[in-house]
């Protein structure tokens, strides 16, 4: 009997390949799992780790390949938001597409995205910084794509919303690390919080340059671009004054969190690649694949599709409840750094 191959599809190079080592460490634990248990219809799972490269182009050519050449039965894809249609174009019709990390909340059918949306993370956190905090003026920077423009046009009018103004917004093409005409920006328009929109690798340098500037002490930084992995890789006072969104923190104290921490560690060992939100949502992604063919009783690409957002046993370590919905949402915390750790200060 031929087992079931499913694609774990990311970029392993370019200002998102940060994340890589946690994600393939997620995805390998999750099918662990899923074999300790029968497998999927009762067949052995076996996980294939594609790099989805850095363009959208090489995302949809590794797709195609893992489906055509490697026999792959599903794709769970972490990836930009850039690459995602190329992918969706690959696997159109023939196998399925999870699409895991958060994103600006725009999907067509053949995507089954299972992170956090842009609103669900911009709200809370926008609230807070006008309430708590005062903000009044937003300066909103990021990479040149569709995540950080979409995210920033809800933002603008979250700002609005809740009093605040946009005092300016600039971008940056992924890769490009020349911020001078960006921090001259925020310093001329006395902003009281930036929303640094940048991909992985380019987020660190953002903050890095950021702080060199001289204002991280008085300028406070927003962004759900920052996670445990991009933390690492600042300097304790280079995060000063950032706060973040996420539906997962390592440090959050759950039921299935601490299982799930758990699990990892005894795989792994005291040293692994760090949790966080995205390689999280590659182990939670190839189990709502598995849930989803479960529960078809096929690998059809169609019928997965129509069963998304139902209920169904489903693994992961967000959140309490023993049954999750594949697709479903889950209560988003508001954290600052506090030198490498995550506080949280609210979740909703």
């Amino acid at each position: 009997m031929r087992s079931i191959r499913i694609c774990l599809l990311i970029p392993r190079s370019g200002a998102a390949g940060l994340w890589s080592p946690s994600a393939e460490a997620c995805g390998r634990l999750a099918v662990d799992e899923i074999n300790r248990i029968s497998g999927i219809l009762r067949r052995p799972v076996e996980l294939r780790i594609v790099n989805a490269g850095e363009t959208g182009a090489t995302a949809g050519r590794a797709a195609r390949d893992a489906i055509e050449i490697d026999g792959a039965d599903g794709i769970v894809g972490m990836l930009p938001s850039f690459a995602r249609d190329s992918v969706a174009r690959a696997a159109r019709g023939r196998v399925p597409f999870i699409y895991t990390p958060q994103f600006e909340g725009h999907s067509t059918l053949d995507v089954m995205a299972t992170g956090e949306t842009a609103e669900e993370l911009l709200v809370p956190a926008i609230q807070w910084l006008s309430e708590a905090k005062r903000a009044r003026r937003y300066f909103l920077c990021g990479n040149d794509y569709v995540w950080p423009r979409a995210s920033h046009h809800i933002a603008r009018a979250l700002i609005a919303r809740f009093g605040g103004t946009v005092t300016g917004e600039y971008y940056l093409p992924v890769g490009q690390h020349d911020f001078d005409e960006i921090l001259d920006r925020i310093k001329v328009t006395r902003s009281d919080v930036v929303l640094p929109y940048f991909l992985g690798s380019d987020c660190i340098a953002f903050n890095r340059a950021f702080c060199a500037a001289g204002l991280s002490s008085r300028v406070l930084r927003f962004s759900s671009a920052i996670d445990e992995t991009v933390a690492y890789g600042l300097d304790v006072n280079e995060t000063e004054n950032i706060y973040a969104t996420s539906s997962y923190y390592a440090s959050i104290r759950s039921r299935n969190n601490g299982a799930f921490l758990e699990r990892y560690h005894t795989a792994f060992g005291d040293s692994p690649p760090p949790v966080n939100a995205f390689g999280q949502s590659c182990y939670e992604g190839i189990h709502s694949l598995a849930a989803l063919i479960e529960e078809a009783a096929c690998l059809d690409a169609r019928q997965l599709t129509r069963l998304y957002g139902r209920t169904f046993q489903q693994r992961t370590a967000r959140g309490n409840q023993a049954r999750s919905v594949v697709g479903g949402r889950h209560p988003i915390h508001l954290a600052q750094i506090d030198g490498y750790d995550f506080s949280i200060i609210s979740g909703r």
